[in-house]
């Protein structure tokens, strides 16, 4: 039967996409999606691929630690680079390589025991991918649609990413539970290579135009001039410097244990992290509609839920209501993110917002290897309940500090004075922070072993 052949005789119509979403909005979206599904699983089976081996809560921190401490290390040379080669094949090249250390995790693990250095060594690879990813796929997404239609093409990216994280998470809980760890993580690397050949499919001539540039060192500088000159911004930066690490903290190293010991394994925990996915997309679809003016002020208190998860762990209460909990920090995670997107869009010169994106990326993630090495050893000098509650009042105590700063305060939505932010970007629905990292989605905590779920992954 053909489509023209339904049994009520009227033609069926198959659904076409709308006509901003070109091929290449749709080659990225998919590409994105692949890695968002099988990297929210591999954050699950990494941990447990430690734990599997007979590795501590310290053993399972440094093994996350690793990935975003090359992060670190990369992440400017990674931006310079992206000046200067095609963007697109950085992309490329960066799944490939993600596709062979996650293989190759993948293969160790089912094959026996890895060394913990071996582990640590392949995700750092990973991690070190990554900072060449980020910087060439930022603003590639909007490049790919007219400005009009820019709100529309980051809702239905967002929405899509979100959706991406609650399947891959429950999925990959619920795979690690069946079959183990490493099948999870060979999915996982099979997904970057599909990525990197929808990716290698691009025609994107016009976004791999480059300028000519006055030197790495000058353009670093004039970057970190614009971050220095705005409290609003480096307060900010240096607030999720610490609250990145105790979130990654939370979700890489003493959520698993504490799964293990008293919700019952990887499965529960999987639906935990799911549950947040679900709040994401929540968030996302109040924040499409609600448009608060003060955009830090409630994008700030939108900070305070994401302490509750810790709260939850120390308490150890049951995996329903630690889901809940993460159902409500997913929601603030958006709610804090539509606010510090488009004050970024709204408040940064245009020509200068790659390089203060570089500094924000750099800021937000440079503490978490810290914070996951001593994850372990905090939880044993103190007392793994202890660290918990500290963790939580490190959030609470550094978004209150933000709080005081007047520009958090007052800086306000721009409405109709001339902005840099057009009509369509005040509609947006922004894609979390620039190409992050790392798996929950604002200015994500890191630590996953794949691309993580920022919009540009």
């Amino acid at each position: 039967m053909t489509r023209d052949d339904a049994p009520s005789g009227r033609r069926r119509r198959i659904p076409r996409p709308p006509e901003w979403a070109g091929r290449n909005f749709r080659l990225l979206a998919g590409a994105s999606f692949i890695t968002n599904l099988g990297s929210s699983g591999a954050l699950i089976a990494g941990a447990y691929a430690v734990i599997g081996t007979g590795g501590s809560a310290t053993d399972v921190g440094v093994v996350a630690a690793a990935r975003t401490l090359a992060m670190v290390v990369f992440l400017l040379v990674g931006g310079a680079v992206a000046d200067r080669v095609p963007r697109q094949r950085v992309m490329v090249t960066a799944n490939a390589a993600n596709a062979a250390s996650q293989g190759l995790f993948a293969l160790l693990v089912l094959a026996g025991h890895p060394a913990l250095w071996q582990m640590a060594a392949l995700t750092a690879t990973g991690g070190a991918a990554q900072a060449f990813f980020s910087p060439a796929a930022e603003g590639m997404l909007l490049s790919t649609v007219e400005t009009a239609h820019a709100g529309k093409a980051f809702s239905v990216f967002r929405l899509s990413m979100n959706g991406a994280t609650i399947g891959g998470a429950a999925l990959g809980g619920a795979l690690v539970a069946a079959v183990g760890p490493g099948w999870v993580l060979a999915v996982d690397a099979a997904g970057f290579a599909v990525a990197g050949s929808m990716r290698s499919r691009l025609d994107v001539p016009a976004a791999e135009r480059t300028t000519a540039r006055r030197g790495f060192l000058r353009e670093l500088h004039e970057g970190w001039r614009e971050v220095a000159s705005r409290s609003w911004l480096w307060g900010i930066v240096v607030q999720f410097s610490v609250v990145n690490g105790v979130v990654a903290a939370c979700q890489s190293v003493y959520g698993p244990v504490v799964a293990r010991e008293h919700l019952g394994g990887a499965g529960p925990w999987g639906l935990a992290l799911a549950a947040e996915g679900v709040g994401t997309v929540g968030g996302g679809l109040l924040m499409i509609r609600w448009r608060p003016r003060r955009i830090l002020l409630v994008g700030t208190l939108g900070v305070f839920p994401l302490a509750l998860p810790a709260a939850a762990l120390a308490l150890a209460l049951p995996w329903p209501v630690l889901a809940l909990v993460m159902l409500a920090s997913g929601v603030a995670i958006e709610v804090f993110a539509v606010g510090w997107m488009l004050a970024l869009h709204q408040e940064i010169p245009e020509e200068k917002m790659s390089r203060v994106s570089a500094y924000d990326w750099l800021g937000s993630v440079a503490m978490t290897p810290l914070a996951l090495a001593l994850a372990g050893p905090a939880a044993a000098a103190f007392g793994r309940t202890a660290a918990l509650w500290g963790a939580a009042a490190l959030v609470v105590l550094l978004t209150g500090a933000v709080l005081l700063l007047p520009e958090v305060r007052r800086l306000e939505r721009a409405g109709h004075k001339p902005s840099r932010v057009t009509a369509a970007a005040d509609d947006l629905v922004p894609a979390g922070p620039p190409a992050a990292a790392g798996q929950p989605t604002v200015k994500a905590p890191s630590g996953g072993s794949g691309e993580g779920s920022a919009a540009s992954s």
